[in-house]
């Protein structure tokens, strides 16, 4: 009640300098339902880019690829509409029982950068605000832990761009609204520079890639992201940094479709499919085939990238389960 009565009163103050307003999500579509799988239980023989090194090793390099607004099972199976996934999903690692942490996008896309709990992240966010006075974390993030850090978004027009732009939307992209971080003008960048990064063996170690609105599926279908990770990722995964085995691809999305704001997403006894999201696991040490149904949350994918680049927890991320043995990373 007290988060609702917040809501509305921001709603109010959000006329006048927040700017908010999200698109629906694209339509659901069918898909064949997912058997949960033991944890990493590999079902699969080598056949792509993982399970080309038996053991683990230091990774130098963790990079996110944040999709939009699809369940787990309209992903998975559907390989009409989702071919390269699915191959990958069956190439590399999947985790079948991942929780987004509520609704809408962006208390998702904070959530999973500072390790903030849901309750307490600014009300302002659960309307998907713009940058403002009103839109902005003081919180830590992982863009500030120390690390070299990029964030690469599709259709930004300039660096840390704070305002949307044709299908750039800024709530997909994080660094900016962190006030107290330093670097957003030269480290959150478009994301052509990416290929000039790779190319050049200067990615940094961390990485957050974020297509644009048609692109990550949130305005454009299942087909047309497939299709872009389909052109995109083999850049990544032929470059230096991934052929040296020192770099791990995971790809998310921030929430499954449908759902409530505020929903309370990130519980171990959640099985509403609006909070349930697929998310592969791409690295060298991840065997071909591996499937984990063990709880997964963002939190837990800001553990294990902090786990693997020897980084501090950030809040929640200090107790969430990390997903490094079930991946083998």
């Amino acid at each position: 009640m007290r988060n609702m009565l917040l809501l509305t009163a921001a709603i109010a103050l959000a006329t006048v300098g927040a700017g908010c307003g999200a698109s629906p999500p694209s339509p659901a579509s069918p898909a064949s339902p997912v058997s949960q799988a033991s944890p990493a239980s590999p079902v699969a023989a080598a056949s792509g880019p993982c399970g080309t090194a038996t053991a683990p090793h230091a990774y130098q390099h963790v990079i996110w690829i944040w999709m939009e607004n699809h369940s787990l099972s309209e992903i998975i199976g559907n390989t009409s509409q989702a071919p390269y996934l699915n191959s990958l999903a069956a190439e590399c690692g999947l985790a079948t029982n991942y929780h987004n942490i509520t609704h809408p996008s962006l208390p998702n896309y904070l959530a999973a950068t500072s390790g903030i709990a849901r309750h307490s992240l600014p009300v302002t966010t659960y309307l998907d605000c713009r940058v403002s006075a009103l839109c902005h974390m003081t919180a830590s993030s992982i863009f500030g832990q120390g690390e070299t850090w990029k964030a690469y978004q599709e259709s930004m027009p300039s660096n840390c761009d704070k305002s949307n732009s044709g299908e750039y939307a800024v709530k997909h992209n994080p660094p900016p609204y962190y006030s107290s971080l330093s670097g957003c003008a030269s480290r959150d960048v478009p994301y052509t520079q990416l290929a000039t990064d790779l190319a050049g063996n200067t990615l940094p170690a961390f990485s957050f890639i974020t297509p644009n609105m048609i692109n990550d599926m949130h305005d454009g279908t299942i087909a047309q992201g497939d299709a872009w990770l389909a052109s995109h990722l083999p850049v990544i995964l032929n470059s230096a940094p991934y052929k040296s085995g020192t770099t791990a691809v995971f790809i998310t999305w921030d929430e499954g479709s449908g759902g409530r704001t505020f929903k309370e997403c990130d519980e171990t006894d959640v099985t509403n499919a609006s909070c349930i999201v697929p998310t592969i696991v791409i690295s060298p040490t991840t065997p071909a085939g591996t499937r984990s149904g063990t709880f997964f949350s963002h939190y837990s994918l800001l553990a294990t990238t902090e786990q693997l680049l020897g980084l501090p927890r950030l809040a929640s991320a200090s107790s969430a389960p990390t997903m490094t043995a079930a991946f083998h990373l």
